[in-house]
């Protein structure tokens, strides 16, 4: 069955194409411009992409942004929550997907890194800053030093300085719903957006107390709809392929638990109405901060992809 968006891109541009006959001419009057700047835009579809949370599995949604750039196109818009904000907002300020392995391949230990050269990298001495303890704010962790290290990566500090639109998505802790952020400072947004609750402090903003917004919409597809011809959304959750009879350890249950959650909320959005690309990374047995196992992650998510390359060269055919 062909995909309405696609039906109803062709016709519209059937139309401005033949805009200078005098059967359309009368039938719509001046409405259909001949400027051919015009077709072009109607033409070339919106597509918008949905980045979702998943802690250090969040890593995939790079190579899903490497797509892009081998097709030569750009997102119209990008919206994303928890992790899905952090590596939406270095790409929607203006880095590449392969710019953007190179800023977390400067945090993490390869596979072919040896222990006396891994104890004398400075850039690894950062992972230890980044985990600055700060129980008494509601969190084991704080995430400021995380975030001004991201500074020196992003190429915008405010929303409006970005190359792409971008939405992030952040919970109101006390309120118990979502906030979407998409105007202002930048960095405060990402922080709040990524601070998982009783892992990292809640972050206040705009007279709000703000938490993941992966626990309220951990992949905010649906905020593509009114802007976008195609909306694509990467689940970046994953699996566990643990005994089913081990008790959980403290960090697994709050990740597990917040996880649970998410899967929820995800199924009912998809019985709801799901995006026009779904794609999901087969990302097996990797932990929330696991960022070392970056080089699995991305083969693991070679398969997707592959897969999104190809329904994205199928829809702008």
């Amino acid at each position: 069955m062909p995909n309405p968006n696609t039906v109803r891109r062709k016709f519209l541009a059937l139309l401005a194409l033949t805009a200078g006959s005098g059967f359309l001419r009368r039938a719509f009057g001046n409405t259909l411009s001949q400027d051919s700047t015009y077709t072009e835009q109607i033409t070339e579809p919106r597509i918008g992409i949905a980045l979702g949370s998943g802690g250090a599995k969040g890593l995939a949604h790079i190579p899903m942004l490497e797509v892009f750039d081998e097709l030569g196109i750009k997102p119209h818009i990008i919206v994303g929550s928890s992790m899905g904000a952090v590596i939406g907002s270095l790409y929607a300020s203006g880095l590449t997907g392969k710019d953007i392995r190179k800023v977390i391949d400067e945090l993490v230990i390869s596979k072919n890194d040896r222990l006396g050269t891994v104890l004398f990298r400075k850039d690894l001495l950062k992972w230890i800053n980044f985990l600055d303890p700060n129980i008494g704010s509601g969190g084991l962790i704080d995430g400021e030093s995380f975030i001004q290290h991201l500074h020196q990566s992003v190429r915008s500090t405010r929303f409006e300085e970005l190359v792409i639109p971008l939405k992030v998505v952040a919970t109101d802790f006390w309120r118990r719903e979502q906030v979407v952020l998409e105007s202002g400072d930048l960095l405060p947004a990402i922080k709040a957006s990524m601070a998982v609750p009783g892992l990292f402090a809640p972050v206040r903003l705009n007279s709000k107390v703000l938490v993941d917004g992966g626990t309220v919409n951990p992949i905010p597809y649906d905020l593509l709809w009114p802007e976008c011809d195609i909306s694509i959304a990467v689940d970046v959750m994953g699996t566990m392929s643990t005994n089913t009879q081990e008790i959980p350890s403290f960090f697994d249950a709050i990740f597990g638990g917040v996880h649970i959650l998410q899967q929820s909320i995800l199924i009912q959005m998809m019985r709801t109405r799901p995006p026009d690309v779904y794609v999901k990374p087969d990302i097996m047995d990797v932990r929330m901060l696991e960022f070392y196992k970056a080089d699995a992650i991305y083969r693991q998510a070679q398969g997707a992809k592959d897969k999104l390359k190809k329904e994205l060269e199928r829809l702008l055919a």
